[in-house]
């Protein structure tokens, strides 16, 4: 897809006033706090209005193309022809030009979602219009337990926004090593998720090697979303849900949770057990 230029959007946190409070009663100055920046961001194909979500108002156009691929309006990102941020007084107009054909096909699909920033699947009106990938995950490379290691290790410096304000999620992309290859962090768990996809799709890459790690719980849509991109494994920090599992069995996906430095629990597909270079 062509490359915009980069537009000027508001920062991702603030600083507000805030007044500490101790539970013994030792009097403590007023400070300012740096806090995470939540906006409602309209996303538009040509030029109808699709969903207003509430999101980190940062790599809004990594954000959009993932956001695009894993709702389904697009099927690669070669179908998006352009993307323009214009942000306005009351949140922020992100307008996507789809291939015409792509977009002839939008228009027969379209559904209004009007998204929060913990909703995945806001709109959704029938169980029949639940996301459903088809990407059999199960043909991708057993991912080490020294890389997942390796990738949590490495997690906190790849948050800066989550160092500077403790309010957002993060998700990356990580190689068959371990390292850290794209991160991207937002206050929705699914926004972050969408943002990395998107950067990676934008980048030219696939997800044929190496794994996504998230802050979050793995829940149903993340799984979906983890799918959708391609990619064979899912590492999370918290916990996952029965239908998470459920739907990483059927498809064929490595699913880790409650992922620690020293631990973690495999809840489908499996490991390799140990790096790849470790074993020659």
């Amino acid at each position: 897809m062509p490359r915009n230029s980069p537009p000027a959007q508001p920062p991702a946190s603030c600083a507000v006033p805030a007044e500490p409070v101790r539970f013994d009663a030792c009097p403590v100055p007023a400070t300012m706090a740096e806090v995470a920046v939540e906006a409602p961001i309209n996303i538009v194909y040509g030029n109808l209005p699709y969903a207003v979500m509430m999101a980190t108002p940062s790599d809004l156009e990594d954000f959009v193309a993932g956001f695009s691929l894993t709702e389904g309006i697009v099927r690669s990102v070669d179908e998006i022809r352009g993307i323009a941020v214009a942000p306005q007084q009351d949140g922020i107009v992100v307008t996507v030009e789809l291939a015409p054909g792509r977009f002839r096909d939008h228009l027969a699909r379209r559904r209004n979602l009007s998204g929060r920033t913990s909703c995945g699947l806001c709109g959704i009106e029938t169980l029949a219009e639940m996301p459903m990938a088809g990407t059999d995950a199960g043909q991708h490379r057993p991912v080490s337990q020294g890389a997942i290691q390796a990738a949590l290790a490495a997690l906190e410096w790849h948050q800066p926004l989550n160092r500077l304000t403790r309010a957002v999620h993060a998700a990356a992309w990580c190689d068959a090593m371990g390292a850290i290859l794209a991160a991207r962090e937002d206050v929705g768990r699914h926004n972050a998720l969408d943002k990395l996809i998107g950067a990676r799709l934008r980048a030219g890459h696939d997800a044929s090697e190496g794994f996504i790690l998230v802050t979050s719980r793995a829940s149903f849509e993340m799984v979906e979303k983890t799918a959708i991109f391609g990619a064979g494994t899912l590492v999370s920090i918290s916990a996952p849900t029965s239908l998470a599992i459920e739907r990483a069995k059927r498809l064929g996906l490595t699913l880790v949770s409650v992922a620690r430095h020293d631990a973690a629990i495999l809840f489908a597909g499996e490991l390799a057990e140990q790096l790849e270079v470790e074993a020659r």
